[in-house]
């Protein structure tokens, strides 16, 4: 079947055309540097700029792709169907109340946008002010950055990308109006702060490398060449960011790269004055800052608080000599994120892979934890607009239970369920199981896997299994729930997550054993879950596919090149496989501030060898590879579009059986993929497609 439809559509094949640089008396050739358009700036904010050479290439790989999953069409539109099936088409948000208003997003039927919305708060009709379906026509992509009301509620900052770059613009609405001002602020990260007059908002500027270094404030009814600049940050490895403090009184900028970080606060009742650095940066050392009154709170590794600890400092003079222990650093619980309301102090916590909501008592000192039942699950806390209030808003799902909104009084400790997630077309958790194995990987360390199939599921190694990981960056994989999950566990398929190293899924040392050289214990990792899995009965070899993406694709990579006998398939969206030449090329807009996680191989011969030892482009070998679909953006800033189209030219040329490989670009669409909420699922669809062909259940009649 594979080698008919190969015949049918020709399996393109790059030109070889070497390039050959040297590095720390290191030589590396690379025959398909040239997919790297030298205008790639350019091409970033007009895809149509692309060389032809290029373009023409990219196409044919689009073209074999489609040859190649061409008999699987019929399926893909039955699992979308599926998944919308799945969707409430007129879903919205909880309200959040914020002075007399409440504020909320929802969707119309049909919609592919969101509409942001307002009605009283104690009720009644609501008002849409932003209509994401209307704002989008005429645009091939459309993707909001963000809005945020005025503190008078007349007005809205909003912002949206039409390209998939990640450049945002920003305009400004009247709320009751709903007609923009003249206000355009370009080339923007898409989030603003109000001052509290409403006369001006703080914004981030992005530079022509994609880089969040600058902070501006912009006057309403001025132009943005007349913008004041605020702040700029010099670092080029460092980002910088805004949000409001947690009792809205300070603007925060925040910077920092992923081992170190900065803040300073602005008072936006004075705007003009300067911004005030809470304390300056230490290599190593992370804070952030919440505040209430004439304190601030502080959530930070000092002093060598591996899994963070929280301390308060007086605002007048919050350097670090006058931080002290609020809540002392504890091993093995991880301080995820901290929030301050008026009377009480929220923290989440992850211990054991699993987190919890804690709420402190800040007049007594006392402590409660909210307390849950299932073997793994996800929990979030959602925020609010106000600061004077014992409502605290927060989520749960786990991979059987569809999300959950509670609002939770802190003094009352009662709970009220506002919200459980809707599946119009059926959903009975106790048809499913959720549970959680350990895998013991090469170093004796535990990994944990969540897993989810149906409850007549039976464990004799026979059934089909996706495993997904990513590990990096300390980010964390919850075990939440996702609809779209369900096409493949109700077609068969267990369904699993790798924890593995390099995230904080126990702990940021767990992250720390898996960053710059212990990098490959992710890699490892995810093989020994494969593995655990294979033996504890859930699967066998060749029935496994693997799925991740961005940073989660380096290591279907990595995996693919180390352990790839174990996949019947791999499937990597927009993946980083290029990664030495990525780190050594200082002018990609995230190439700096990665060095603190991979390493720098331009001034270190040991990060050079360390990234070349198993950066998956560099490492593909003459070998036997699984069936893999590479999936990239042709307007992604972040992992750039050559990067998976130099993997699978390079795959295509070296392997010696396998296969096949596909790729994948999708020509008007970034790092996210398709922006509607419906268009995305067409991409989904094409992965769940891929994984069913790929163990041979696209051609039984199974699906």
């Amino acid at each position: 079947m594979t080698e008919t439809l190969q015949k049918q559509t020709p399996v393109p094949v790059a030109p070889r055309r070497p390039h050959s640089f040297s590095r720390h008396g290191i030589t590396i050739t690379d025959d398909y540097a040239w997919l790297k358009d030298p205008n790639w700036q350019e091409v970033l904010h007009d895809p149509a700029v692309l060389d032809p050479d290029i373009r023409k290439y990219l196409e044919a790989e689009n073209a074999f792709t489609e040859g190649l999953l061409g008999h699987t069409a019929a399926l893909q539109k039955k699992l979308v169907a599926e998944m919308r099936g799945r969707i409430k088409e007129d879903d919205s948000s909880v309200p959040s109340p914020d002075g007399p208003f409440a504020y909320f997003r929802k969707f119309r039927e049909g919609g592919q946008h969101e509409l942001f919305a307002r009605m009283p708060r104690d009720g009644g009709e609501a008002t849409i002010a932003l209509d994401g379906d209307e704002l989008a026509k005429g645009h091939d992509y459309f993707k909001f950055g963000g809005s945020r009301h005025s503190p008078d509620h007349r007005l809205v900052a909003w912002s949206a990308d039409t390209k998939g770059s990640e450049y945002f613009s920003i305009r400004v609405r009247d709320w009751e109006g709903k007609k923009d001002h003249d206000d355009l602020v370009e080339e923007t990260d898409g989030g603003v702060v109000w001052s509290a007059d409403c006369k001006s908002f703080f914004y981030v500027k992005l530079d022509d490398n994609h880089r969040p270094m600058q902070v501006w404030r912009h006057r309403l009814a001025t132009l943005q060449s007349d913008d004041i600049l605020v702040y700029e940050e010099k670092d080029p490895g460092w980002f910088t960011h805004l949000h409001e403090s947690t009792s809205g009184r300070f603007c925060v900028i925040a910077g920092g790269d992923h081992e170190t970080s900065e803040q300073r606060i602005i008072d936006l009742e004075n705007p003009d004055a300067p911004p005030r650095l809470i304390a300056p940066r230490e290599t190593g050392v992370q804070y952030a800052i919440a505040d209430r009154g004439e304190e601030l709170f502080i959530l930070t590794n000092a002093d060598n608080a591996i899994d963070f600890k929280i301390v308060t400092a007086p605002l007048r003079s919050p350097e670090r000599k006058n931080w002290r222990d609020l809540i002392p650093y504890r091993p093995g619980i991880y301080v995820i994120d901290h929030d301050l309301y008026s009377g009480y102090m929220v923290r989440l916590e992850r211990a054991n892979a699993l987190p919890s909501i804690v709420i402190r008592d800040l007049r007594t000192g006392e402590e409660h934890a909210i307390a849950f039942d299932e073997a793994a699950y996800s929990l979030d806390t959602l925020g609010s607009y106000e600061f004077e209030t014992t409502n605290l808003r927060f989520s749960y799902s786990s991979m059987t239970t569809p999300l959950e909104v509670y609002d939770y009084d802190m003094a009352k400790r009662t709970r009220t369920l506002r919200k459980r997630q809707e599946i119009p077309s059926g959903h009975n958790p106790s048809d499913y199981v959720t549970t959680r194995i350990m895998a013991k990987s090469h170093d004796g360390a535990e990994v944990p896997v969540s897993l989810l199939h149906r409850r007549d599921f039976t464990r004799d190694g026979k059934a089909p299994l996706l495993l997904y990981g990513y590990g990096s960056y300390g980010v964390a994989m919850p075990a939440s729930f996702n609809a779209n999950r369900l096409s493949l566990v109700d077609r068969g398929f267990t369904y699993a997550i790798a924890h593995v190293r390099g995230g904080t899924d126990k702990g940021w040392g767990w992250y720390l054993d898996g960053k710059r050289d212990k990098k490959t214990n992710t890699f490892d990792d995810f093989a020994a879950c494969a593995r655990a899995l294979i033996d504890a009965g859930y699967t066998s070899e060749k029935r496994l596919v693997a799925h991740g993406g961005s940073a989660g694709g380096m290591l279907m990579g990595a995996v693919a090149n180390r352990a790839g006998e174990l996949f019947g398939g791999i499937v990597a969206e927009v993946p980083f496989v290029d990664v030495l030449n990525t780190m050594l090329d200082d002018s990609l807009p995230l190439t700096p501030p990665e060095w603190p996680e991979w390493g720098n191989p331009i001034q270190s011969e040991k990060d050079f060898r360390t990234i070349l030892s198993y950066s998956p482009y560099d490492n593909v070998a003459a070998k036997s590879y699984p069936a893999i679909l590479a999936m990239g953006g042709l307007a992604d800033p972040r992992v750039t579009y050559w990067e998976p189209a130099k993997w699978i030219a390079r795959l295509r040329a070296t392997m010696t059986g396998g296969g096949p490989v596909a790729l994948r670009t999708n020509m008007g669409a970034g790092h996210g993929g398709a922006s509607g909420r419906f268009d995305r699922l067409d991409e989904v669809a094409i992965v769940y497609a891929f994984a069913l062909w790929a163990v041979g259940m696209a051609e039984r009649g199974e699906v």
